[in-house]
């Protein structure tokens, strides 16, 4: 009898001890570990953090599962991010645009200028505004006499004068050249940059490079119909423009369509295109003004090359310590990039870098950078139906092991701005040819676009987030716009 009391008491013993509060305090679940995107409210349906690959950030599962090794701190920490976009009130065409240390955007309209000329529309007080109705956008072309309207506007200022471009391509006639250096108030009389070549898809660039009659050098390049680009340097802040030359070594025939200029702090001139005998992407750098290109392939072999119209275009940025950075869509119609640390003669592997969403296809690449190694990218995409959006891409950390991108849509859904069919793999409203972007001296970045289906030009940003210039850290929040902007 002992015995089987002794038994039923060691059963009930084994039995008690499997369950919690038999014996001493009942064990509590560890409290989840903190996330860096626990923010102090919910991330909109618009913004996406993720890694190169499509991989979410927010997937735990999907990062184990694609091998990263997270680090979001310091410069790669996650901020909330929403975006944004505001009208200028009058349409656009290939929408260059520029900002100076005034805080004042630019952006060029086309015909919507005096006599039917281009517009050079200027918005003021949108950078640092606390209600819509802190800004406004006026046109600041207002000569005695204002050049015909040209075949393609285009405006650049100048990074480090401030001086205000406007550069007027008429086809077969040449190239006219019109500069401000009071925010528009007034302009130079128009001066013929050349003449004995077709002119088509001019892009602009300045650097700090050693000039004798202005403080920086201006590089533009067309397409001449010829192997390679053709390009002109100005040692004279416009007033007299040298000779046409190869914008790629001789013998290149690389195609005449080139992305942007831009120019590094080193006084170094790059643009992208087609590499040498039509293979995969190129970087083409000069280092003497503009005068003598070199050719620094990407790295493309995985990506491939884009089978669209505009295929042509590897877009080029320089960050303020002149280290370049290169974005292109791929033969999967989505946008890839790559960074040097060495003026473009290595390049780091090539990420894919479009959000894990429900994108088709993309196009009309764009990039910026601010600080080292922060980095912004724009394009358009379908998210299927051809319901077209623009989107904007910011990394602050992009040397890292395994930078961190956050991406927004600019637009809110059901405000699409296109639904034209392969809208981002032709020449598509006033989009035109291409889009420009640019980051203003607080580190917020702003994206040159048009609502198509509204036919006007928009400046688009992100409203909160990180700045890409001084120290990492979180930009003045600026009110959402929209529709009611335009």
């Amino acid at each position: 009898m002992r015995k089987v009391q002794f038994a039923l008491f060691l059963s009930l013993l084994m039995l008690c001890s499997t369950l919690s509060g038999c014996f001493g305090e009942e064990e509590k679940p560890a409290p989840p570990e903190p996330s860096p995107f626990d923010f102090d409210r919910d991330i909109p349906e618009t913004t996406w953090y993720h890694y190169a690959g499509a991989v979410d950030a927010l997937n735990s599962s999907a990062v184990a599962a694609a091998n990263i090794t997270v680090n979001l701190t310091g410069d790669n920490a996650p901020f909330w991010t929403a975006g944004s976009y505001y009208g200028i009130g009058m349409s656009t065409f290939e929408p260059t645009i520029g900002i100076t240390s005034d805080d004042n955007l630019y952006m060029t309209s086309w015909g919507n200028g005096p006599l039917g000329s281009t517009a050079i529309v200027q918005c003021s007080g949108l950078i640092e505004m606390s209600n819509l109705s802190d800004y406004s956008c006026v046109d600041t072309y207002d000569p005695l006499l204002p050049v015909p309207n040209s075949n393609d506007p285009y405006v650049y200022v100048d990074k480090w004068t401030d001086r205000i471009m406007k550069f007027d391509m008429h086809a077969l006639l040449g190239m006219t050249v019109e500069w401000s250096d009071n925010e528009g108030a007034s302009w130079s009389p128009p001066t013929p940059a050349t003449s004995y070549s077709v002119q088509d898809h001019q892009t602009i660039g300045s650097a700090p490079y050693p000039a004798p009659l202005h403080a920086t050098p201006w590089v533009f390049c067309i397409n001449g119909n010829s192997e390679a680009p053709l390009c002109c340097t100005s040692f004279a802040g416009g007033n007299s423009w040298s000779p046409e030359v190869p914008g790629a070594p001789l013998g290149c025939n690389s195609g005449g369509l080139s992305a942007h200029i831009e120019g590094g702090e080193n006084g170094n001139f790059y643009r992208g295109n087609v590499g040498c005998s039509g293979s995969g992407y190129s970087i083409y750098r000069s280092t003497n003004g503009g005068f003598i290109w070199t050719e620094h392939p990407l790295p493309t072999e995985e990506s491939g090359t884009a089978d669209t119209w505009n295929f042509e275009e590897a877009q080029v940025s320089v960050d303020d310590e002149n280290n370049v950075h290169a974005m292109w869509m791929g033969a999967d119609n989505m946008p890839y990039y790559a960074y040097s640390l060495d003026e473009g003669d290595s390049w780091s592997d090539a990420m894919m870098i479009a959000p894990p969403t429900d994108l088709v296809g993309t196009g009309f690449p764009v990039v910026t950078s601010g600080g080292g190694g922060r980095v912004a990218f724009g394009y358009v995409g379908d998210t299927g139906n051809d319901t077209w959006n623009g989107y904007l891409t910011v990394v602050t950390d992009a040397f890292g092991d395994a930078p961190l991108f956050t991406t927004v849509q600019l637009n809110a859904p059901g405000d699409p701005l296109d639904t034209e069919a392969g809208c981002g793999y032709n020449r598509c409203g006033g989009l035109g040819d291409f889009l420009d972007m640019a980051v203003d001296q607080h580190g917020r970045v702003w994206f040159g676009l048009s609502h198509n289906l509204q036919d006007i030009g928009i400046f688009a940003t992100i409203t909160e987030g990180p700045a890409l210039r001084g120290n990492v850290a979180e930009l003045t929040p600026i009110p959402t716009g929209g529709p009611e902007t335009l």
